[in-house]
């Protein structure tokens, strides 16, 4: 756009811009405004040297899970889904999905779903990727709301780079959510008591 413009045309160009903006937001915000309740940084395992940072509720699948061999099936899409992600300074990250179904039944069906995809996902990365070795563990069932189930993920490629995750299911009525941590280390590094207590907060956040 030419640097000289009448102050006019600038004028009718922001209100246009102004107008424009509250019509593209309001769906957005309405969305949001819709999703069950989240984690806030406070709630995710300490971090020993960096302080957690949450990102915003956000309606839709961020697409690294599109790609994710443990969580894509069960996640891949379709109205009802928001998510938050987090990070600290350093390796460590984390991610909360929620998926709220138009019925009980569906959000049973997902959260069985989801609990069958994870235990089987170490079999399915190592299919995908030889070099790659994957080890699953699982660290039980939680009693909060209509239950959640924790898990720990580790894998090691040929290179030497290994990754560990903390994964768990829950389900409050017809939503179901799924809380991701990972950083790079094995299971000794995983933070699995800490995670067990951010999963029951997550589900009963989500009346």
């Amino acid at each position: 756009m030419p640097k000289r413009i009448r102050a006019g045309t600038l004028l009718a160009l922001a209100v246009t811009g102004l107008a424009l903006g509250a019509t593209l937001a309001a769906p957005a915000n309405a969305a949001t405004a819709e999703a069950p309740g989240f984690l806030k940084a406070a709630d995710l395992p300490p971090h020993p040297s960096s302080a957690w940072t949450a990102g915003k509720v956000t309606a839709g699948v961020p697409e690294a899970v599109e790609q994710d061999r443990c969580l894509s099936m069960a996640l891949g899409g379709g109205s009802g889904t928001w998510y938050r992600e987090f990070r600290t300074d350093l390796d460590t990250n984390a991610r909360q999905i929620s998926v709220r179904s138009s019925t009980t039944t569906a959000a049973k069906g997902r959260f069985s779903r989801l609990n069958k995809d994870i235990t089987s996902c170490a079999a399915r990365i190592e299919k995908a990727d030889p070099e790659t070795e994957a080890r699953l563990k699982d660290y039980g069932a939680l009693r909060v709301e209509e239950g959640a189930h924790v898990y720990g993920l580790h894998t090691v490629t040929s290179r030497g780079a290994s990754d560990i995750r903390l994964l768990s299911v829950g389900r409050d009525g017809r939503t179901v959510t799924v809380v991701d941590w990972g950083q790079l280390g094995g299971f000794r590094d995983a933070p699995v008591k800490a995670f067990r207590k951010t999963t029951v907060t997550a589900v009963n956040k989500l009346h």
